[in-house]
């Protein structure tokens, strides 16, 4: 197997499927203007997705432990095409609803077997990749946001824009996919698989709890800094969005050189490092009552934190084992909650004691993941062959 060839294939499949996700995410408003949605019917519609996700990521392990994750790869990058057409092309809410959910049950697939794609290639390579890999998603959120904002000023409707996008990501997922590992890479064999109700184990736990507070600082980021910067700080609307910029441009320049930093410190010390910085830009954020410094700090915030997720992942899929799978879907789920009721708890904590006070509240959050680093120590596990048999080509 071409080892080296499968770091660029699920590479080019998180970039993909993010394409796919944000294509769709960045046109939530025009989709509640063209349906005449009221707030809780759209929040009806967002809440599908998000609820389908969630569930179908339950079952996931088992079936990429039987089947391997490439085939499901492949088979979701055919259907989250079909379905984004499809919601475009939906007509009254209870279209719209269906395809949504069936598109958030794939969407749910999809993420867990991505990323135990990924710490398949990992431990085959015996090099981390899961920095680079949630970097090309990060990228293609940008890319689809832009795309997004151009169509539509010139007017497009969501039916065009999905079936245009959804035919060349379709065939643009065909082609990723064809450098992806055998079944065999990741599936369970000669050991006895846990029901999909298994995995909870104590150390997927705990690095789900780590997990689910990261995310909830990242959805805090995505929803609230804006309003902090306007509100508590004083910045224009205009200049109030440059928060979750430059918080973005950050997390992606980390992930672009994470796996690099970690094969030179290891993980337990960049993760470590990282949390401290994302916890000094946070101390930033509500400590100095300028826009300039809330920006800043966002900043520091975004590149310390990038590479928190990714490390986490590579984490779970080694102390999974022979069952990587079904210990990457139960994190996945602990992260997909966080950055589903992130927003909505920090509104509320935020409404009783101010938007300054709960971003301060997560600051202890943080310092208790950056204690934890320490679990992150060690070596993904190679199994069936060993990094130094590869040859330079398969690297």
């Amino acid at each position: 197997m071409n080892v080296g060839r499968a770091r660029w294939a699920v590479t080019a499949v998180f970039l993909v499927n993010g394409c796919l996700v944000s294509s769709y995410l960045a046109r939530i408003p025009s989709i509640k203007v063209e349906h005449h949605l009221s707030e809780s019917e759209l929040g009806i519609v967002l809440t599908l997705f998000g609820a389908a996700a969630l569930v179908s990521m339950q079952f996931v392990g088992g079936v990429v432990a039987r089947t391997g994750s490439g085939r499901l790869i492949r088979l979701a990058l055919v259907l989250l095409p079909i379905l984004l057409a499809a919601v475009g092309q939906a007509r009254g809410i209870v279209q719209l609803g269906i395809a949504v959910a069936l598109m958030g049950l794939v969407h749910g697939a999809v993420d867990v077997a991505m990323n135990a794609h990924a710490v398949a290639v990992e431990r085959l390579r015996g090099r981390p990749i899961m920095s680079g890999c949630h970097a090309a998603w990060s990228v293609s959120a940008v890319l689809a946001s832009l795309v997004s904002a151009a169509v539509t000023r010139a007017g497009v409707d969501i039916g065009t824009q999905f079936v245009v996008v959804g035919a060349v990501l379709l065939i643009a997922g065909q082609l990723a996919t064809r450098g992806l590992l055998p079944p065999s890479a990741d599936q369970a064999r000669g050991e006895k698989r846990s029901p999909w109700s298994g995995g909870w184990t104590r150390p997927v736990l705990i690095f789900g709890a780590m997990g689910f507070v990261v995310m909830i600082g990242e959805a805090a980021v995505i929803s609230w800094s804006g309003v902090l910067l306007h509100e508590s700080r004083g910045a224009g609307l205009a200049t109030a969005g440059l928060a979750f910029t430059a918080f973005t441009a950050c997390q992606t320049a980390g992930r672009l050189i994470g796996d690099r930093l970690t094969e030179r410190y290891g993980a337990d010390v960049l993760f470590r490092g990282c949390a401290l910085v994302a916890v000094i830009g946070l101390t930033v954020v509500v400590a100095v009552p300028l826009w300039p410094a809330a920006i800043a700090g966002f900043a520091l915030l975004g590149l310390g934190g990038s590479v928190l997720l990714p490390l986490i992942f590579s984490a779970v899929g080694r102390v999974g084992g022979v069952e990587a799978a079904t210990a990457v879907s139960r994190l996945t789920t602990f992260t997909y909650a966080g950055i589903l009721i992130g927003p909505a708890v920090v509104g509320w904590v935020a409404a009783a004691v101010g938007l300054v006070w709960t971003f301060t509240g997560l600051l202890p959050l943080l310092l208790g993941v950056a204690a934890k680093s320490r679990l992150l120590a060690g070596r993904s596990p190679k199994e069936h062959v060993s990094a130094s048999t590869l040859t330079s080509a398969e690297r």
